[in-house]
């Protein structure tokens, strides 16, 4: 999901202010109340589906993601919310802009639907712009620590895609022996990703792969360092890199 900047608040301030009453309006009537029913199950249901469906192109500190495609959601908000407007404003926003994303945009049409549509749009609108973590249940949701060292064995390397769809592999860097070596990357989520690496001679670009595929690369490597990475436009970028170290 690539979700586009507001347009700057002052100057339309009474046309927001209408919005704003027409999409609570609209919100109340889908949701059967004046706002997300469930709150705590509602958030944890939007922070995942949010990482999972529009993390890759967008920045949210709460929510740690990196993306760099579309808008960093903090910044986009900030001086919105700095301005008297209120959250479920934003929320408002969001949800529009998930059902009519600009047509010029490649965010495509109705990434999400019904209620995961409004869960998303209340996990923004809740946490944009809002200093801290998450903490409880919402602050488990897209927990990532990535493992220090991964080992080939047998001239094979695996090196999973985080199956949450966060932008990072489950390994921060890898250590291989010299001679043939094949790397997967296995990838769970519905975020593309593949594998690449470069350096000394060897370079190499696997498929991009979603979904239970695997993006695999065979090289041969000589002592020295080499970069892995993700070639998915903004995701190296996002931290979606590391180092193998041969021997």
């Amino acid at each position: 999901m690539m979700i586009s900047r507001p347009s700057n608040p002052v100057r339309r301030r009474s046309a927001a202010a209408a919005t704003a009453v027409a999409i609570t309006a609209l919100l109340a009537a889908l949701t059967g109340c004046g706002g997300v029913s469930g709150e705590g199950n509602s958030l944890v249901a939007g922070k995942e589906a949010f990482i999972a469906k529009c993390g890759s192109c967008h920045t949210l500190n709460r929510a740690g993601t990196k993306g760099l495609t579309g808008p960093n959601l903090d910044e986009a908000f900030q001086q919105s919310l700095k301005d008297g407007f209120g959250r479920d404003t934003v929320q408002g926003i969001v949800y529009q802009q998930i059902l009519f994303p600009n047509r010029n945009g490649v965010m495509q049409a109705k990434i999400a639907e019904g209620d995961l549509a409004l869960e998303i749009a209340h996990y923004v609108a809740d946490v944009a712009a809002k200093p801290g973590k998450d903490v409880g249940a919402l602050g488990d949701v897209g927990r990532v620590t990535q493992k220090p060292l991964a080992t080939a064995k047998d001239g094979v390397l695996v090196m999973p895609a985080d199956p949450g769809g966060q932008l990072l592999y489950t390994f921060k860097n890898a250590v291989s022996t010299a001679g043939p070596l094949v790397i997967n990357t296995p990838n769970k989520s519905q975020t593309p990703h593949n594998i690449a690496i470069d350096g000394s001679g060897a370079n190499a670009t696997g498929k991009v792969v979603v979904g239970g595929g695997t993006s695999t690369i065979s090289v041969t490597v000589a002592g020295g360092k080499y970069d892995f990475f993700c070639t998915v436009p903004g995701h190296r970028e996002a931290g979606m890199e590391g180092v193998l170290t041969v021997k």
